[in-house]
């Protein structure tokens, strides 16, 4: 096995038990990965770099990502790998649409306020219009992302009003 190899076996090792650590945190949610799963998290995470060409130096995006999405309304136990998976898919996407002017924590942090108050749960709408909006902004200079670590941000720049359910469904009714 040459250096470079076993380098990258010790770094996943390493990763691989920082993501079954975080069970004892996000128990507490419902939440657990299996051997497997974490497995299959890294394997992801792998070739979602690879797509995104991109490399990690030092410590891994997924156990914070996972510290800080645990808490989701809109992720549980059924759709919890899947949901990290997209979730680091849309975050290096995004690191690469913003030019790295973000740090970590400010992407993260966008991303979850968000995921829980503007998307719902909706990763396309994430991905789609919430971090296609910001990221123009931050392509174009802007940058008070810097004051408040990525948090309270979208509704500077929400072009787009998504449709109420409840508004409409009295509307609805209103017409019969």
């Amino acid at each position: 096995m040459d250096g470079q190899n076993w380098l990258e076996l010790m770094n996943s090792q390493q990763l691989l038990k920082q993501v079954k650590k975080t069970n004892q945190y996000t128990e507490e949610f419902g939440l657990t990965l299996s051997e497997k799963d974490a497995e299959l998290l890294l394997a992801e995470k792998n070739r979602i770099l690879k797509s995104e060409q991109r490399i990690e130096f030092g410590s891994s995006i997924l156990p914070q990502m996972i510290y800080i999405f645990c808490d989701s309304s809109f992720i549980s136990q059924n759709n919890y790998v899947e949901s990290l998976i997209r979730l680091q898919e849309i975050f290096y996407m995004y690191k690469n649409e913003t030019h790295d002017e973000l740090t970590d924590e400010e992407l993260l942090n966008f991303m979850k306020e968000q995921f829980e108050t503007v998307c719902y749960g909706d990763f396309a709408y994430l991905e789609g219009t919430c971090l296609d909006i910001f990221s123009q902004a931050v392509r174009a200079g802007y940058r008070g992302y810097e004051r408040t670590q990525g948090r309270n941000e979208f509704a500077k720049f929400d072009i787009v009003q998504r449709w109420d359910r409840e508004l409409y469904l009295e509307a609805l009714k209103d017409l019969f």
